[in-house]
């Protein structure tokens, strides 16, 4: 009666948390907010717990997103952006301050798995000229002065997410690498204050990036198909360019004396869209080949075994600066409502599982009118609002509507438009241009898409519903024992 009792315990117990153990060892991803209409935090938490995702990087401290993933289970590396360094520096009770409502809060009051503060994003990326380097590690001192005073500097650790152009290997081989000769002082005393406190050096490494800047970067190398022309670093052969990337990092670290330092991977990844090299065929090759390295286990010739890394990213932002290029509103696994783009398995057999609950507007879209005359002098100036305002990356050269012609070049502007102002009649009123339909205009791959709705659903599924089960299925464990004995 006992074994009959438990196995149908054990039956029940996985019926109801079979899709909890899917897990993927050492992989998290990028939840970045800069969408114009982001799903509701609780609805990402499901998502990513859904997927077995058990880490998240966050840009910002954002409230309501560190409330949702209030007792969820997943650990949290929380940003401060590159605009609130000065003040932190500046000041150790602004540094207190912020740890006190960013970080304290949440983890004492709220449950939130805090095991990282990333103080700024990439600061000394060559593009900034110069402009964080003189605050960043002030910054990094006057945080972890913070969560010592909070009590908190065992649980949370300090770190910097840095661009891989922090170091260099003038022969390109791994080997060669050291940091940059104009930071090279810089970083060495942040490694040493990060080493000092038990920090990890936090790296992002993007190969699309490589390929993106040098038309003529090997693209076979940017893979882990081993079909690229292989490095050979004195014995150590590298097949891919991460590999490459990340020992030049090793080496750098070696060099300097800080050979056993840890080591993030702060942001790995390939974007669907804005670029002739931006595309689902890539992406999915690339995530998907960087997934099945970390579930064998391999590492790096230097670093062998599981990255610590951060998938970027989880979720399109169709409002994030397009400065770098257009391909930078298209790196997520997802797209903007939730839905995946291909099939990608994160250790689980069914690849996938898209968010549940999301809410769509009406089936309509703003077009270019049949009656239109596209020599209408309005018609230029027309399109060029409704891209400043809305998110026209898709249609550049090599991109997924770039293939369209005139007219639905205008239709796709228009209604991109229309669907980032929520639909508003005024929003299509371009004069004697525009019309709303509610047949679908989308093009073979084109998508027009229509937005979600982003109003709070009030039977929004909580974060904490795993807790809630957690507390059924030990009552019912505990009711079948008692009743047996």
């Amino acid at each position: 009666m006992l074994s009959k009792t438990v196995f149908t315990v054990s039956f029940v117990i996985f019926s109801l948390y079979g899709n909890l153990f899917i897990e993927v060892e050492g992989i998290g991803v990028n939840w970045g907010s800069q969408a114009s209409h982001p799903l509701p935090p609780a609805t990402v938490v499901r998502l990513l717990r859904e997927n077995g995702i058990q880490k998240v990087k966050l840009f910002e401290a954002d409230s309501e997103i560190l409330r949702a993933l209030s007792r969820s289970g997943i650990q949290v590396m929380v940003g401060i952006p590159n605009d609130l360094l000065a003040p932190i520096a500046g000041s150790v009770a602004v540094a207190e301050r912020w740890v006190s409502q960013n970080v304290s809060a949440h983890v004492s009051s709220n449950g939130v798995d805090i095991r990282y503060v990333a103080v700024g994003n990439e600061p000394f990326l060559k593009a900034f000229n110069g402009t964080f380097e003189g605050i960043t590690l002030p910054a990094l001192q006057n945080i972890q002065s913070a969560l010592i005073k909070a009590g908190l500097a065992t649980q949370v650790k300090v770190t910097v997410p840095l661009n891989a152009d922090v170091y260099q290997s003038a022969s390109n081989l791994p080997s060669d690498g050291d940091f940059r000769p104009e930071i090279r002082d810089l970083m060495i005393s942040i490694v040493k204050f990060l080493s000092d406190n038990q920090a990890p050096f936090t790296i992002n490494i993007y190969p699309f990036i490589s390929l993106y800047n040098d038309p003529h970067f090997p693209v076979e190398f940017a893979f882990f198909d081993g079909t690229g022309a292989p490095i050979n670093d004195n014995g150590r052969v590298y097949d891919n360019v991460l590999d490459a990337n990340y020992d030049t990092l090793v080496w750098s670290l070696q060099k300097n004396g800080f050979g056993n330092m840890s080591i993030i991977v702060g942001e790995v990844g390939w974007p669907t869209d804005g670029d002739k090299n931006a595309n689902m065929q890539y992406a999915r090759r690339y995530n998907q080949g960087f997934m099945n390295r970390q579930k064998a286990g391999r590492g790096t010739p230097m670093r062998p075994g599981v990255m610590d890394a951060y998938l970027f990213s989880l979720i399109d932002e169709d409002a994030k600066s397009i400065q770098p290029g257009n391909f930078e509103r298209h790196w997520g696994i997802f797209y903007i409502d939730g839905q995946p783009k291909y099939q990608l398995s994160l250790g689980n057999s069914n690849g996938l599982i898209p968010a549940k609950g999301v809410r769509y507007m009406g089936k309509k879209w703003c077009v270019l009118a049949p009656s239109a005359n596209l020599q209408n002098p309005q018609l230029g100036p027309s399109v060029s609002y409704a891209c400043d305002h809305a998110d026209c990356t898709s249609l550049g050269y090599g991109s997924s509507c770039g293939n369209l012609n005139l007219a639905q070049n205008v239709s796709y502007a228009f209604n991109s438009y229309y669907q980032v102002s929520d639909q508003l009649d005024s929003a299509c009123k371009f004069p004697g241009l525009s019309m709303v339909t509610t047949s679908d205009p989308s093009v073979g791959s084109c998508k027009f898409k229509i937005m979600i709705k982003t109003d709070s659903s009030a039977s929004e599924p909580s974060a904490k519903m795993p807790l809630i089960r957690s507390v059924a299925v030990l009552l019912l464990l505990w009711m079948c024992l008692y009743t047996v004995l």
